[in-house]
């Protein structure tokens, strides 16, 4: 599918602590732990509250303790933490689990469908919600991440919707059309009728960007309910044959195809 594109106060410099005082951009403790893709950003915070990270010979107890070198000078447990292997896999989400790593409301998500695997910390890239299925990425490459997820040059995400009408073609072109909800403009790439019943109707639904519930939102502004809805492709990676609650690893050329190295002018990771 091509690409359609449309057009806190600062922290002050803290000179107490651990080593010399650090000038220029400077990030949390934690954040840059998690930017590298060692842990999540809660994980990281209960290992420095824990005391088990050390920056410059010190132990370091503040998450948000000023970074401005990445991990350099940096131990986990007495050793300079080794980059972990980068992972890149699909996931079929089954409907009903939430993309997070913990609920405040107890209920599942998508990390059960990794229980027992021995991968290393894994982040969403981009989300479903809750009632939402299908293809859904992890990585523990940040930069690859971003890459993905970039409203510019990210890859188009594909949808098959079950819809309680069966729209015409005039109101397919509203939906590509558009329309604005809450200051936001809704809009889909392509909306064509995949199949239809007497009642209710398939429409595959192309986004080039990933506002929240965003065809969720779409429908409703023109009267129409969503009964179910699969994402079945994210650029040229499908679900294919990928039962729900299985994931696989992404091949290298897959990777690539989905955040080019040189997109937005970043290195490959």
């Amino acid at each position: 599918m091509g690409a359609h594109r449309r057009s806190r106060q600062p922290r002050q410099p803290n000179s107490a602590g651990p080593g010399s005082p650090r000038s220029g951009v400077r990030h949390g403790l934690a954040r840059v732990l998690s930017k590298a893709g060692l842990c999540s950003r809660t994980e990281a915070t209960r290992w420095i509250q824990a005391g088990r990270v050390q920056v410059d010979g010190r132990v370091v107890l503040d998450p948000e303790y000023p970074m401005r070198d990445g991990l350099r000078g940096v131990l986990v447990d007495g050793q300079v933490p080794a980059g972990p292997e980068r992972i890149y896999l699909a996931l079929n989400k089954p409907r009903g689990l939430v993309t997070t790593a913990r609920d405040e409301q107890g209920r599942d998500t998508v990390y059960r469908c990794l229980d027992g695997s021995g991968l290393p910390w894994l982040a969403p890239v981009g989300r479903l919600d809750r009632a939402s299925e299908g293809l859904l990425l992890f990585s523990n490459d940040p930069a690859w991440a971003a890459r993905v997820l970039d409203p510019d040059s990210g890859p188009d995400k594909t949808y098959h919707v079950q819809v309680d009408a069966i729209p015409d073609e005039s109101l397919l072109q509203a939906l590509r059309s558009g329309v604005e909800d809450d200051g936001e403009w809704l809009r889909a790439v392509s909306a064509t009728v995949l199949r239809s019943g007497t009642r209710n109707a398939w429409l595959e639904i192309v986004l080039d960007e990933g506002r929240n519930r965003q065809i969720r939102r779409l429908l409703a502004a023109f009267d129409l309910s969503v009964l179910r809805l699969v994402r079945v492709a994210i650029g040229p990676v499908g679900l294919g044959s990928l039962g729900k609650g299985q994931w696989r690893m992404l091949d290298p050329a897959e990777r690539d195809a989905l955040a080019p190295a040189t997109a937005a002018g970043m290195p490959a990771a």
